[in-house]
């Protein structure tokens, strides 16, 4: 393919992504294909031959939009939203074509210097202290990891180096072995479950600290645990707080577990990767007290932020420790200017990195803070409205609280009503939602995830759920009357 046949599939293909977002809400929400059901749509090995654009471009609806369910659908009430804009979209066109893989600053010195800046812009957005910034003049500074998994790992493994190297000036004659060994992390029962998965990957014992009755990870108990483990001869050296946990957008109590963090040595990392973007409008930031006290803040602007898969923001105040963990400098890889500035493989997993920055840089520009503001605020609106609507059908009750843009609720009554609820509306097709069980109690999770959502598609919604309630309830009387019948004699 040459120039002039890319500007004609280009073209078709921005006009295709145009008519696909803006009609997305007349899709079925989620896909009913069964695994497998791609296999038979395409050939069993590649053409030996090029086939024209336009075959690829008809394929698209024929192949792949059946088996695709639509996350951009304001029908769409799973997960956390995932974010997607036009200018994002076309910052990822422009990483496509430069094309460079920013593993050091001579690679492509615009791609860490750009990554360099973004981080500094965001985090003035939502607050952040200066000691995380690179423009402070000190250590600290941001990188943009994949997702929030990635940094929790990086966080966990640098505190890990840090510990480690802590342990061997008080003990010189225990192995590094000896050491790891007793090495202990924290974190809330209801951390997301890529904190455990951390730390399988970084060979630590991570360690679930019961949360409150709002489901919120306390000092208090926090101390407890490391209390308890540094009289079983353990090396507590690495905590997370979640603000805005998975379950229920619930917020551990920062101001209270950064203190016993700090007093203890215990490497702090705040996750906020769905609710961190919030953070950007000033009522939403006293939720952020006690950031003083981390050692590591990450959250996610491709969930919230109208920037585009993937795009995770990580902060941290020393990245030396991050840095010196992961330092393997050889002869290819080092150039004049290290030193001078970031060379990111240094602060992340993998060796390569896209040109993420972009991303960051075209949406703040184009839609400027106090839009992206006004993108929030809507999302938490809309979240009230539904919540309004639940509340006033007795069969249901909101469980927790309304945080941010999402809603948990229920049937009340046994767990079994709720489930059934959840298959039906699912099996309908014309919303999306999923599940989650705390202290098993069963609920649903309606997130708010679409830009495009308007109050309209809240009453939709709300529709679709209640009627699913009432077939679930017609059943049961039905169900009901025919047991009674059979026990008439």
């Amino acid at each position: 393919m040459e120039a002039p046949e890319f500007r004609e599939f280009a073209k078709s293909m921005v006009d295709y992504i145009a008519d696909y977002l803006e009609n997305i809400r007349d899709r079925r929400v989620l896909s009913d294909v069964k695994p497998g059901y791609l296999r038979p749509l395409i050939p069993d090995s590649a053409p030996e031959t090029p086939e024209s654009w336009e075959d690829v471009m008809k394929d698209i609806e024929r192949v792949i939009m059946p088996g695709v369910t639509h996350w951009h659908s304001p029908k769409f009430h799973a997960y956390f939203p995932t974010a997607n804009s036009y200018p994002a979209i076309v910052a990822d066109m422009l990483s496509g074509a430069i094309a460079c893989i920013g593993f050091s600053w001579i690679a492509s010195p615009a791609c860490t210097e750009l990554e360099v800046v973004m981080l500094d812009w965001l985090g003035k957005m939502i607050g952040l202290p200066k000691e995380f910034l690179a423009c402070s003049g000190g250590k600290g500074g941001g990188v943009i990891q994949g997702t929030a998994s990635e940094a929790t790992l990086v966080a966990l493994l640098g505190a890990k180096a840090k510990k480690i190297e802590e342990i061997k000036v008080l003990h010189p004659e225990w192995s590094e072995n000896t050491i790891i060994s007793k090495l202990v992390g924290y974190s809330s029962s209801q951390a997301h479950s890529s904190v455990e998965r951390a730390g399988l990957l970084g060979g630590v014992k991570l360690r679930g600290v019961a949360a409150d009755e709002n489901n919120r990870l306390r000092g208090e108990a926090l101390e407890a645990a490391i209390k308890k483990d540094l009289e079983d001869g353990l090396i507590p050296f690495y905590a997370v707080v979640t603000l805005g946990t998975t379950n229920t957008c619930a917020f551990d109590h920062l101001d209270e577990c950064g203190p016993v963090g700090n007093k203890y040595g215990v490497w702090i990392h705040v996750d906020a990767a769905y609710a961190g973007a919030a953070f950007i409008c000033p009522e939403y930031r006293p939720l952020l007290k006690g950031i003083e006290t981390a050692d590591s803040f990450n959250f996610n602007p491709h969930k919230w932020m109208l920037v585009n898969f993937d795009c995770s923001a990580m902060w941290l105040k020393d990245p030396s420790w991050v840095v010196n963990a992961f330092n393997v400098d050889p002869l290819y890889l080092k150039h004049d200017m290290q030193g001078s500035a970031p060379d990111y493989r240094h602060w992340q997993i993998p060796l390569g990195r896209r040109f993420r920055a972009l991303k960051l840089w075209f949406v703040l520009r184009l839609y400027g803070v106090q839009n992206l503001q006004a993108h929030i605020r809507r999302h938490c609106g809309y979240a009230t409205q539904f919540a309004n609507l639940c509340r006033a059908d007795e069969r249901f009750e909101i469980v927790g609280d309304v945080n941010m843009g999402l809603v948990c609720f229920r049937l009340k009554g046994a767990n079994e009503k709720s489930e059934k609820l959840l298959k039906h509306i699912n099996g309908r097709g014309k919303i999306h939602m999923v599940p989650s069980k705390i202290n098993d109690v069963y609920f649903l999770r309606m997130a708010v995830c679409s830009r495009f959502t308007r109050p309209e598609d809240m009453e939709y919604s709300w529709k679709e759920v209640s009627e699913a309630a009432n077939d679930i309830c017609r059943c049961n009387a039905i169900g009901s009357l025919t047991t009674k019948a059979r026990l008439v004699p």
